[in-house]
This record gives structure tokens, C-alpha cells and sequence, in this order.
């Protein structure tokens, strides 16, 4: 593990719908102070999302978090998903974890059997063996049998399975305040709270924040006779 203000987290994309998500976790990961370094990777179908979901292209992985940041994002170290000798293929390596986001049930069916044949792959077989926090943001709906099985499997070796499930609780008014929440609560699962995350504070304070965001009715133009 790296100091608590020099955070190594591992990044990989795979070819599930949620590209919001990714670009969402790249930008609040390239601002904040606590991360000194990011691995990122995006797998082939990875990137086909990004380009269908966003809009967003480059042909190397580097060039890609910057587009996704819309900064330099210099922490952002781009990697290759055929390069199983990359530095987070090595427990010896260090790191604090690794987030999967968008996880394809593809990708989750090969972490759950242990099948390292790419670096996405091979990265999380190495955050399960060495203990460290691997989330698996796993987007698929309905889910057969066959992935709530892997679910489990992953989960039962140290995954914290996350599926893209947005909070309506909290007040959102649109689609980017849901993704903006949920990956709030993915990053404190890496040991990175984020200030913007909601907190439930019991339903009395809910209840007093709704009623002081709520519209003030209008006062009737009617004269009076």
C-alpha cells in the first residue's frame, strides 16, 4: 500500500454500456490531490463503447484519458490491454487497487474463473491474490444465472461487486448527478471519499433538504375586488 496522499489506482474500460461512468471516474480520479498515478486501460470493445456512447476516439490508451478528462492528465499512465508485461501484471508492483468501469459480464466471467490472458485480467488476478481492493462495476440487465454465479465467485474471492445501479434518493436532477453519486461511492470503496458524495443522515434531514430546495409557490396576479 502507497501513502494516503500518493494513491496508485488502476483503471480499465471493457465494452459494457456505462461510458458516462468511466469518464466520470477518469476526471474525478485526474482531480483528485490523493492520486499520484493511474493505470489505465481500455479493452478493444472498450473503446467501441466509448466511441458509440460519447463520441470519444484515440488509438492509444493515454491519448484516450485525456480526451475523457479534458485536461492533460498527466498522472494518467496509458496501457496497452496485449501488454501482460506491463507493471500491474506483478504483485511486486505496488498499488492500492483497481476499479473495473464499465465491467462486462465477458470480463467478469473471466476474473471470477481466473483466467488472465489480457492485462485486465491478469491486473485484477493480481489484486485478488495480493489482497488489494479490486471493485467490479458490472453493467448487464436481466442477469442469468450464469452471472450471478460469477458474482459470487468473484465476490467470494475479495471483489467488491458494484453493479451500475444509480441512488434516486439523494436528489438527483439529472443524469450526471446519478452517475456523479455512484461513482462517489465507488471511489470510497477505494479509500478516496469524495466531498460531492451524498450521506444519508436519516430521513428527518431529508426531508428538511428537499423542503428548502423546493419551488416557493407563486403569489396569485389576481387583484382583489
Amino acid at each position: 500500500m502507497t501513502n494516503d496522499a500518493d494513491k496508485v489506482i488502476t483503471v480499465a474500460v471493457t465494452g459494457a454500456s456505462g461510458a458516462l461512468c468511466a469518464q466520470t471516474m477518469v476526471r474525478m480520479l485526474d482531480a483528485d490531490d490523493r492520486v499520484a498515478r493511474v493505470h489505465f486501460m481500455v479493452t478493444s470493445s472498450g473503446m467501441r463503447v466509448l466511441a458509440d456512447e460519447l463520441g470519444i476516439r484515440a488509438s492509444e490508451p493515454r491519448k484516450l484519458a485525456a480526451r475523457l478528462a479534458g485536461t492533460p492528465a498527466a498522472k494518467f499512465e496509458g496501457l496497452l490491454n496485449a501488454d501482460i508485461g506491463a507493471s500491474i501484471a506483478s504483485g511486486s508492483h505496488p498499488a492500492d487497487g483497481m476499479v473495473v468501469v464499465p465491467c462486462s459480464v465477458n470480463t467478469l466471467a473471466k476474473i471470477a474463473s481466473g483466467l488472465a490472458d489480457d492485462l485486465v485480467g491478469r491486473a485484477a488476478d493480481v489484486c485478488l491474490k495480493e489482497g488489494r481492493r479490486l471493485v467490479l462495476c458490472v453493467r448487464e440487465t436481466p442477469l442469468s444465472r450464469i452471472h450471478l454465479e460469477n458474482m459470487l465467485r468473484a465476490q467470494a474471492a475479495g471483489a467488491v461487486i458494484m453493479p451500475i445501479v444509480p441512488a434516486f434518493y439523494a436528489g438527483a436532477k439529472t443524469i450526471d448527478d446519478l452517475v456523479m453519486q455512484y461513482v462517489c461511492r465507488v471511489l470510497a470503496h477505494l479509500d478516496l471519499p469524495q466531498e460531492a458524495q451524498f450521506r444519508w443522515q436519516g430521513q428527518a434531514e431529508l426531508a428538511a433538504r428537499r423542503l428548502a430546495v423546493a419551488p416557493r409557490p407563486e403569489r396569485s396576479r389576481r387583484g382583489t375586488k
